[in-house]
């Protein structure tokens, strides 16, 4: 973190507060990105962060915030809530379309109850890398479908999951966490392996389990991606849910 600005993480449950203190210009919003990122990688049910001690000095560098927002959207699917922004640092974030995404309350505890009571259910289980981890995946999602009504999702999202699942044992061979989050309207699905290898979309092959390769999570997703995750990586699936 930038000499210039300062930040302390609390990681409460559900919800990890992030305080910054300093300036926030183009020079220290790198620095700010990265800390928000590391908090995410974290997976928290949700993240507040309190600008109460910051005083941003150019309105460009809120845009670390809807960045942070609309990563947190994708992986690990959780709200961002800012908090507390000096008065014409709040106008701005009024003011920009790009950060009207972020919610933003007047204070820590506001933030904090708002960013709580948007806290999406969730499934998670961790899976070793053996073949019968397609086959629990494909479990955790009956389950979690069968939880949150939503039986027209299960076939589509086991197929994704399973996928996901799939490359891992294959490619990576490390234990992985399993997430399905329903925020409405998608059913979130990530996958977080040990392993930095990308992943790659690859040719259909029949003989093994998933062997399609990730062409089905193209065709059954809205959206999917992967992002580094700690020592490893995270890939997520977006599945409608409607």
């Amino acid at each position: 973190m930038s000499s210039r600005i300062t930040c302390e993480v609390r990681d409460g449950s559900p919800v990890t507060v992030v305080r910054l203190a300093g300036i926030l210009d183009v020079g220290t919003m790198r620095s700010v990105h990265r800390t928000l990122d590391a908090c995410l990688a974290a997976q928290p049910d949700a993240l507040v962060v309190d600008l109460g001690a910051v005083a941003v000095e150019d309105r460009l560098a809120l845009a670390v915030f809807a960045a942070t927002a609309r990563r947190a959207e994708e992986w690990p699917s959780v709200p961002v809530v800012l908090c507390a922004p000096p008065p014409t640092a709040a106008r701005w974030l009024a003011e920009s379309t790009a950060c009207r995404v972020v919610p933003v309350r007047r204070d820590c505890a506001e933030a904090t109850r708002a960013a709580g009571a948007a806290v999406a259910p969730r499934l998670r289980a961790r899976l070793e890398p053996v073949a019968e981890a397609c086959r629990r995946a494909r479990e955790l999602v009956s389950d979690a479908c069968a939880r949150w009504q939503l039986p027209e999702v299960a076939g589509p999202a086991s197929v994704v999951l399973s996928e996901l699942v799939g490359n891992v044992v294959r490619h990576a061979g490390t234990p992985m966490q399993v997430t399905l989050t329903l925020r409405r309207p998608y059913l979130h699905i990530a996958v977080v392996d040990g392993s930095r290898q990308a992943v790659q979309a690859r040719t259909p092959d029949v003989r093994t389990e998933g062997g399609r390769g990730l062409l089905l999570v193209r065709q059954l997703a809205k959206r999917w991606g992967s992002v580094p995750a700690g020592n490893g990586k995270a890939v997520w699936a977006m599945v409608p849910a409607i």
